[in-house]
């Protein structure tokens, strides 16, 4: 007896999207079963976000070439809400919450729950506290979206879709900014909801949750789609997803590396800094640590742990009110009052939040670059345009930036590509010390090696990196030491040659403070 395939809930037919100077998407036709998950999977630029942007009807009917069919129907949409009415919900890369309004009203915006014309906020806050525990986010309703980090947003924006009467969940880079427990448990909550049918689209660089979770994986380079793996009928892993990504194998993740570690420049001892909305919480407890000379250090912890408060709290007192502590470079005490202070010093922050806090998204790329030390390229208190688009050439060049001109509008780009801008505005500032906060994130595997490669050539010219991040694997292979992080406290002190997951996520979860290994 022979067994009739499921027709699919969506096809999306010979999909062409033209942007002034580049094609971003050529013919792409993919097609999703129902209680599929599907991934798509690409390098930064391939084409992933634009796909879902045109699904979405953020690019509405007639913008692009080709049809899209759902349910058997042909759809025209000519918004966000058209598609919505469907049962098609995504979560963009860029969060669309309202920092002013508290997580219930950012939920139901929109949809609000009325009685008799009236807002009933005891049954919104009643149904927002379920989503919000089935997403694993334990916090107060009527918390503010601004009083929220990047992590805990993301949160916020899979419990809005869960919402909404959902048919297609379309998740853009879902797990980029969570650490591997929540990871794990926003993954599960996916294969939950396919139990119950529901059809997903994920597009993520984290090659192993896509091997993990995904029925089938469609592959895009360059704005084409290059081939559609069934996970289950052929043999997929991450080396076979990554030759048909970068067209080629990568026979490392990391770069080879031998550092010339010399002598501590950078010191932070006794730092404590005060929650800047809670006054009586601490998100840093006398937190002490050190930088050497052509050292790569790492910071580890759980989201919440206090990590980028730390960095932020340091760069300038970017974070919360400052209590005590002191900061030393190359022995002698300094006083950073302010990120231009900061950067005097030599001192540089990439934040996790590049459309907040990285970038200006009505700047160009040109503009973006050079934005943190405009005194470089200014020639009698007036910037040198020439001098202005040489230095974005060469940083577009190095660092592999897709963008059709310097002049092209940093919101344009994609999500990768904005981070490469935020990484080429810090390195623009010549830092002795560069504090990289999830440099990673939405990053896809090519562009992540070249990254990598950077932060190395930086350490190798003497100075000195933090790098934060919530992947275990990437801290082992880049970093040279890593402290562990736990509710603002540091609780271990490593060598990367005596580290493993295991050790590392003891000491992240964890309030015993162990001894330095050196």
């Amino acid at each position: 007896m022979t067994t009739v395939a499921a027709a699919p809930i969506l096809e999306m037919r010979r999909i062409s999207k033209d942007f002034p100077g580049v094609r971003a998407l050529s013919e792409v036709s993919i097609a999703v079963g129902p209680g599929q998950i599907h991934a798509v999977a690409g390098e930064n630029g391939a084409g992933k976000s634009t796909l879902m942007k045109v699904l979405s009807g953020v690019y509405p009917y007639g913008s692009y070439d080709g049809d899209i069919v759902f349910h058997g129907k042909l759809q025209r949409f000519r918004s966000v809400a058209s598609s919505e009415t469907v049962g098609i919900v995504t979560i963009h890369q860029e969060f669309a919450l309202i920092p002013e309004l508290s997580i219930t009203e950012n939920i139901f915006l929109g949809s609000e729950i009325t009685r008799r014309g009236v807002i009933d906020w005891s049954e919104q806050n009643r149904q927002a506290t379920s989503l919000l525990e089935l997403v694993g986010l334990r916090e107060d309703p009527n918390t503010q979206i601004k009083h929220l980090g990047v992590g805990k947003q993301q949160l916020v924006e899979i419990a809005r879709a869960l919402h909404k009467d959902v048919k297609l969940l379309i998740l853009d880079e879902p797990t980029a900014t969570l650490n591997g427990t929540d990871s794990q448990h926003l993954l599960s909550l996916i294969l939950g909801l396919k139990g119950r049918g529901v059809s997903s689209i994920i597009i993520s660089h984290k090659l192993n949750e896509i091997e993990q979770i995904a029925d089938s994986i469609t592959i895009l380079r360059d704005g084409r789609a290059i081939e559609t793996l069934s996970v289950q009928a052929q043999e997929v892993d991450e080396d076979r997803i990554i030759r048909g990504m970068v067209g080629r194998s990568l026979q490392s993740r990391f770069p080879d590396r031998q550092p010339r570690i010399g002598e501590v420049f950078f010191e932070v001892k006794d730092w404590t800094v005060r929650h800047p909305h809670v006054p009586e919480r601490l998100v840093c407890k006398g937190e002490s640590f050190e930088v050497r000379r052509g050292e790569i250090v790492g910071l580890a912890g759980l989201m919440g742990a206090g990590r980028t408060e730390l960095a932020m709290s340091i760069f300038g007192r970017s974070y919360g009110s400052y209590v005590s502590g002191q900061i030393f470079k190359d022995g002698r005490e300094i006083v950073l009052n302010s990120v231009a202070d900061a950067i005097a010093h030599g001192i540089a922050y990439v934040s996790e939040d590049r459309t907040n806090l990285g970038l200006n998204l009505l700047d160009d790329v040109k503009e973006s670059i050079v934005s943190a030390r405009l005194r470089k390229i200014s020639r009698g208190g007036r910037v040198d345009e020439w001098e202005e688009r040489r230095v974005a050439e060469s940083f577009r060049a190095g660092l592999r930036i897709k963008t059709p001109t310097i002049d092209e509008g940093v919101s344009k780009l994609s999500g990768g590509n904005q981070q490469k801008v935020v990484l080429a505005k810090w390195m623009f500032t010549d830092p002795e010390l560069l504090i990289l906060d999830e440099p990673t994130r939405g990053i896809d595997v090519g562009a992540k090696f070249e990254i990598y490669g950077i932060i190395q050539r930086l350490a190798a010219q003497g100075g000195g990196v933090v790098l934060i991040s919530s992947e275990l694997p990437e801290l082992l292979g880049v970093c040279d030491r890593i402290y562990t992080i736990f509710e603002g406290r540091i609780t271990n002190n490593l060598l990367v040659t005596h580290a493993d997951p295991e050790t590392l996520m003891r000491s992240i979860t964890t309030t015993q403070k162990k001894a330095a290994t050196r």
